[in-house]
């Protein structure tokens, strides 16, 4: 079996193109996927920026919120940047009408708690697992975590809100690292994902 993972990236709006280069430059295969079989092909799954309200209505509308709701609670490695993020809350604090998250990460979540779009920033970040100098982290409209449960671990903080957490296969960052080149937060999630098939071949 090789061990180069094959990573699809949810492509039903975002920044997906960067998040493929970003994927491919942590040495793995990566590819948009937006159809339920399409899930069968791959190892594991970036669910990217964008607006998390437009990316749950899209993903009914394409067939693909159950279907990933069971494969998140099945094991499948899972990384959300921004309203990826959002997407894997298992609660939202303020939602939209109607909207809907994945879940995966036992945690609520505040949509565009770091401001609007003309309030974005940067800033570095220092993210447990990341080597190194901090990550340049890109806030565009961020969420924030308000709160987590017992079995999540904060991987970073800025300005004394959660950024960044990891649950099991579950990873998620409030910012938006595939937009800086630097690929370090992607490597950790191709390592995880690479963990994940050489114990399920064991």
């Amino acid at each position: 079996m090789s061990n180069t993972p094959v990573i699809g990236v949810l492509a039903l709006q975002g920044d997906v193109r960067e998040h493929l280069i970003a994927l491919a430059a942590a040495d793995a295969v990566a590819r948009p996927v937006r159809r339920p079989e399409e899930f069968d092909e791959i190892d594991g799954l970036v669910i990217p920026g964008g607006e998390s309200t437009t990316i749950s209505k899209l993903a009914n509308l394409f067939g693909v919120m159950e279907p990933l709701r069971a494969r998140v609670r099945d094991g499948l490695p899972v990384y959300g940047t921004c309203a990826g993020m959002i997407m894997l809350a298992d609660k939202i604090l303020d939602p939209r009408s109607g909207q809907e998250t994945i879940g995966g990460i036992d945690m609520i979540v505040r949509r565009n708690a770091f401001g609007r779009q003309n309030e974005s920033f940067e800033a570095g970040v220092d993210v447990a697992g990341v080597t190194g100098d901090p990550v340049e982290g890109v806030f565009i409209r961020a969420p924030w975590v308000e709160s987590v449960g017992a079995r999540v671990e904060v991987l970073a903080e800025h300005d004394g809100h959660i950024v960044a957490v990891r649950q099991g296969n579950a990873l998620a960052t409030s910012f938006h690292p595939e937009l800086t080149g630097d690929h370090r937060v992607h490597s950790l999630f191709v390592d995880m994902v690479r963990a994940t098939r050489t114990a399920e071949s064991l």
